[in-house]
């Protein structure tokens, strides 16, 4: 299979944590099985609570724009050129934020390992996938979030 241009991905828009943004699973439309997918955050949108994968080992690159990401707990101010390496566990828990006055666009690269389980501390949350991993738009067996306090 040859290139595929971002412009000719159509693009899903989401409702975020904060506010609504988009997304064009380029991975996916070139169909490879790696995820990569581009996303464009207006400002003051945050599109996933803070969140870790058990599976599923992630990358941003920071194509155009400023924001801040939170990785294992330190807030950084990323920007153009920036590359943040998310390990699957607890150290790399992360989450983007755009709190700047332009929109920030950035790829977004996982393994796309499938079952996975997504830990969302802040809000006590865990997030449980079997049939497609998270990011993909395949039909999945199971998907549920549940409460941490639920677990006897």
């Amino acid at each position: 299979m040859g290139p595929t241009n971002e412009a000719d991905v159509e693009p899903v828009e989401h409702e975020g944590v904060e506010g609504r943004f988009t997304q064009k699973q380029l991975g996916a439309a070139a169909g490879e099985r790696l995820g990569c997918s581009l996303y464009e955050l207006p400002p003051g949108c945050q599109p996933w609570s803070y969140h870790y994968h058990a599976a599923n080992e992630e990358a941003l690159y920071v194509l155009s724009g400023e924001g801040t990401v939170r990785l294992d707990g330190e807030t950084y101010r990323v920007r153009e050129g920036d590359y943040v390496a998310c390990p699957a566990d607890e150290s790399g828990a992360h989450c983007v934020v755009n709190d700047s006055d332009d929109p920030l666009r950035y790829l977004a690269v996982s393994t796309m390992r499938d079952p996975d389980v997504t830990m969302h501390p802040d809000i006590g949350k865990v997030g449980v996938y079997v049939g497609s991993p998270p990011g993909s738009e395949a039909e999945r067996a199971f998907s549920e979030f549940f409460d941490t306090e639920d677990r006897e």
